[in-house]
């Protein structure tokens, strides 16, 4: 008995060491001129999440100001063809310089959006949150080019997220 007592209190040490390890802070770009940022970005990579479970293909974001917000509306193409879409808001963190988002598409629940890399002329970009669960690749077309694929693949892993569970988004038909 004493034998399983100690594995299993071996393993509750390991356990709660490792809920207890910080992660390193997550840096965003300096700042984000929303309204450049606004308009058409199409999923090129993400890491899987139940939010998108249905989407196949065709995922992209159209965000436009709104006041002092942002009015985001993603969609994508499910198995049957037909097109989801969810309409919600994003909100700037104070002192973040429109680099740090939460968005809500269920009110009163937000989540955050920080963008991690961003090209000068906006053309693509690598979002995320602090946890490392979720992230994205983005870009202004729905394909990018595989050079800067591989960079902010591994500007996702250097910054700790899981750089083998990214999965690439096709984009097959156009989605109205």
């Amino acid at each position: 008995m004493k034998p399983l007592l100690r594995l299993v209190t071996m393993l509750a040490v390991s356990l709660l060491a490792a809920c207890s390890t910080p992660q390193a802070p997550l840096p965003t770009v300096q700042s984000v001129e929303l309204d450049r940022y606004s308009g058409t970005w199409y999923e090129i990579a993400m890491l899987p999440n139940r939010f998108q479970a249905m989407c196949v293909s065709d995922t992209r974001a159209t965000y436009r100001p709104e006041g002092s917000n942002v009015s985001v509306v993603n969609q994508c193409r499910t198995a049957d063809g037909t097109i989801e879409q969810a309409e919600g808001i994003a909100k700037p963190v104070a002192g973040s310089n429109g680099a740090k988002l939460r968005v809500s598409f269920f009110r009163p629940f937000y989540g955050d959006y920080w963008i991690l890399d961003l090209d000068p002329d906006y053309r693509w970009a690598l979002v995320g949150e602090p946890g490392r669960t979720y992230a994205w690749i983005l870009a202004r077309e729905p394909s990018l080019d595989a050079a800067t694929l591989e960079r902010l693949l591994a500007r996702a892993a250097a910054l700790g997220f899981d750089r083998e569970a990214f999965v690439r988004t096709p984009h097959v038909g156009a989605v109205r």
